[in-house]
């Protein structure tokens, strides 16, 4: 059976972080988004709620590093998924 994802669950949110904002200049966007989401659906989603035109989706798993928890014990932050988007010229996305 097929699941049917919503596009508010495919994208969680977009990541501010130095490097997300220095791609900005050209056109690309950075977005955290679900662990099994795929190109296609990235890109339906970023339409539908940002009215952009997405020209190219890039996707890359972030695997959750080992930390240190109280006395000795080992642990790790989640895995997460991250999207790179590229728009097409001239147009933008606001991120506040």
């Amino acid at each position: 059976m097929v699941e049917v994802k919503s596009i508010y669950t495919i994208i969680k949110s977009p990541l501010l972080t130095e490097k997300s904002t220095s791609l900005q200049p050209q056109n690309k966007y950075v977005f955290w988004v679900d662990k099994r989401s795929n190109k296609v659906e990235v890109k339906k989603a970023i339409n539908v709620i940002y009215k952009v035109t997405v020209e190219k989706v890039n996707i890359v798993n972030v695997k959750g590093k080992k930390k240190r928890l109280r006395m000795g014990q080992e642990g790790y932050r989640p895995s997460w998924r991250k999207a790179v988007v590229t728009l097409r010229a001239g147009e933008k996305i606001k991120l506040t």
